[in-house]
């Protein structure tokens, strides 16, 4: 399955999350939502990535959005990777893949010639009415938080 486009309805989910709380498409309707996949908590890239939308956190706030990391990792790994490095933006546990296969980022890789299933670091724009207003697949974590905020901004 490949990333879901603009225009497509974005599939709804309920995944955990840290403190017990759960995660809901539904629960943001009429709000933007940032919804970004990463591969694993407490790498470097995941890392940069999981800071730089955490410490625009209000902006995108002020902006009418509400950011969203999803990976693989257990709720308890969730946890510790944010407590360590101040994360203030929701991270979300998938650790079944349903969600990360529906939205088209579970994906077949290759690393030194092995081939695995792992997330393709991927982020959506969803609008208010939870349809797909954007996509950034194959994500440089580099600026990528600061360009997504500018879509945002836009979107208004």
């Amino acid at each position: 399955m490949s990333e879901l486009q603009p225009g497509e309805l974005a599939p709804d989910f309920e995944i955990p999350a840290d403190g017990g709380v759960t995660l809901s498409l539904k629960d943001y309707s009429g709000k933007k939502v940032v919804l970004y996949f990463y591969p694993k908590a407490d790498t470097p890239a995941c890392t940069t990535e999981a800071v730089d939308f955490s410490a625009l956190k209000a902006d995108f706030e002020k902006a009418g959005a509400v950011v969203i990391g999803v990976s693989p990792d257990p709720v308890k790994k969730h946890g510790k990777f944010a407590a360590k490095h101040n994360l203030t933006v929701a991270l979300g546990s998938d650790e079944s893949t349903e969600m990360l296969q529906r939205y088209g980022v579970w994906q077949e890789k290759s690393m030194y010639g092995k081939k695995y299933m792992g997330v393709a670091r991927t982020t959506y724009l969803i609008g208010p009415d939870g349809k797909i207003l954007q996509t950034w697949a194959g994500v440089k974590v580099k600026g990528h938080a600061e360009e997504v905020l500018a879509a945002v901004k836009a979107a208004s």
